[in-house]
C-alpha cells in the first residue's frame, strides 16, 4: 500500500481490524447495522 505517513497506515489498519470485528460479530451491539457500528468506532 505504500504509505508515506505512519498516521495514514495506522488509520487504515485500524479500519480493517474494525471491519473484521464487525463481520465476525465481536461487537456487543447486535441490533445496530454494521455500517453504523463502523462509523461509531471510526469517528
Amino acid at each position: 500500500m505504500g504509505f508515506k505517513a505512519f498516521h495514514s497506515a495506522q488509520a487504515t489498519i485500524a479500519g480493517i481490524e474494525t471491519a473484521h470485528m464487525i463481520r465476525k460479530g465481536q461487537l456487543s451491539e447486535e441490533y445496530i447495522p454494521a455500517y453504523k457500528q463502523f462509523m461509531a468506532l471510526a469517528g
